[in-house]
């Protein structure tokens, strides 16, 4: 198969490094790796925060809702395992980024209720278009109408809908591409274990792409290269730069 699926280090790479740090992210640099994956919530002030989670708890020395606190509150909280690193704002994720050349893969999240939170996708833009990088970007979102505000702007590498595992019941192909076209998204994100190469071969006669998560282990990164997904995010790098490298098997 001629077909290269694109490496993206989830969120910096989550089995290597404090995820979605900025010490993750250099790390991730440091591998051949294409892509760089990272997450965003909105501060109180909505400045765009790198942080999986909607809440501080787990992964830093704050607590509650990221979107409770201003940035400056924020920028003083430490990222836990990193030695004192702090919070990272979208602006100095991308910077380094950038500076390597990568493709930032960027997930906007929703709030802890599942709702999008208001200007995140137009302050986000600001700041990719500080640094010339909209073009460099992958923008997703479980959220279609977040897919749909960044379709409209336009300018973006590729727009992915990410559809889970509740979502994805009892929808066919069709169904999918049908939502993907109403938001305006290039390529569905799907679970690895829930791609196929029924789902592949409809969304590429469609002229879409199709991309996974959660190919972190030999087994389901050696399936998704198998299949030929457009990008897979893995939580390490490294072993699926090496099964890349030496063909799945």
């Amino acid at each position: 198969m001629t077909h290269r699926t694109a490496i993206a280090s989830h969120r910096g790479g989550a089995f290597l490094w404090p995820e979605n740090s900025l010490a993750a992210i250099r790390g991730a640099l440091s591998l051949p790796a294409e892509q760089v994956e990272i997450d965003i919530h909105a501060s109180a002030d909505g400045e765009p925060v790198v942080m999986h989670d909607a809440t501080l708890d787990r992964m830093t020395d704050g607590q509650g809702p990221v979107r409770a606190l201003s940035w400056e509150a924020l920028s003083r909280l430490r990222v836990r395992g990193t030695g004192g690193e702090p919070v990272p704002h979208l602006s100095e994720a991308l910077g380094l980024v950038a500076a390597a050349g990568r493709v930032l893969r960027l997930e906007i999240k929703a709030d802890a209720s599942g709702a999008p939170y208001p200007g995140l996708v137009a302050r986000s833009l600001a700041v990719l278009d500080a640094a010339g990088w909209r073009a460099r970007t992958v923008l997703m979102s479980f959220e279609p109408a977040t897919v749909a505000e960044a379709a409209a702007a336009g300018g973006f590498d590729q727009l992915v809908w990410l559809a889970d595992g509740r979502r994805l019941r009892g929808m066919r192909p069709q169904d999918l591409i049908a939502q993907c076209r109403a938001c305006g998204a290039t390529e569905l994100g799907v679970h690895e274990a829930q791609a196929s190469e029924a789902l592949r071969d409809a969304l590429r006669a469609a002229g879409l792409r199709l991309s996974v998560w959660a190919a972190n282990h030999a087994p389901s990164i050696a399936r998704a290269l198998r299949l030929g997904v457009d990008a897979m995010a893995t939580d390490d790098p490294p072993l699926a730069l090496r099964l890349r490298e030496s063909g799945p098997g």
